[in-house]
């Protein structure tokens, strides 16, 4: 078997086994090198011509490439799985379970930044479950440093911030009536 196939069924297949996130560029590479089934060049090769051909998607997020399956990808993994030697099939495996929560983490709760049509930066914090998207806030700063320092903590403090807006937007406020028009 050419060994550049190999390393795209490995791609194809973890993609597929992981479909309700994405998986960056790190996480891929990182299992790949870890264990020792090739080297950065080909891993990048395979993205390359499984990018060319369409079976996978990118998406760049604060400098960080995603990658998810596309459903032509879906198709090629359907006839060419069985040639995937089982004992990598049984890493993968054992790398999504032993790494659930940071990929979980990584791929559901993000934000980017971008230069909007005023000349200030529109910040967009996410937070995902699964494929619902549970908030997607976005607002305008005046400056770069806001926009970076907003978006590397969002992480952090999404959590609390999604609490307080849920229990802001929901509670019933006692002191005040609306009349009836």
């Amino acid at each position: 078997m050419d060994s550049l196939f190999l390393y795209k069924i490995i791609i194809l297949y973890m993609l597929d086994r992981i479909d309700e996130y994405t998986l960056t560029n790190t996480q891929l590479t990182n299992f790949i090198l870890d264990n020792g089934y090739t080297t950065t060049f080909n891993i990048h090769e395979a993205l390359s011509e499984l990018i060319d051909s369409g079976f996978i998607s990118v998406s760049t997020i604060r400098d960080t490439r995603h990658y998810k399956i596309t459903n032509l990808g879906e198709e090629a993994l359907f006839y060419f799985e069985n040639r995937l030697p089982k004992p990598i099939k049984d890493d993968i495996l054992r790398y999504f379970k032993e790494e659930r929560i940071n990929l979980k983490n990584e791929s559901e709760i993000y934000a980017d930044y971008y230069m909007n049509d005023n000349q200030e930066y529109t910040v967009e914090c996410i937070i995902k479950e699964r494929k619902d998207v549970l908030l997607d806030l976005k607002f305008n700063v005046p400056t770069h440093e806001m926009a970076v320092s907003i978006s590397n903590s969002w992480r952090a403090k999404s959590t609390d911030v999604y609490s307080y807006l849920m229990k802001e937007l929901v509670s019933n406020p006692d002191t005040e009536q609306h009349p009836q028009d």
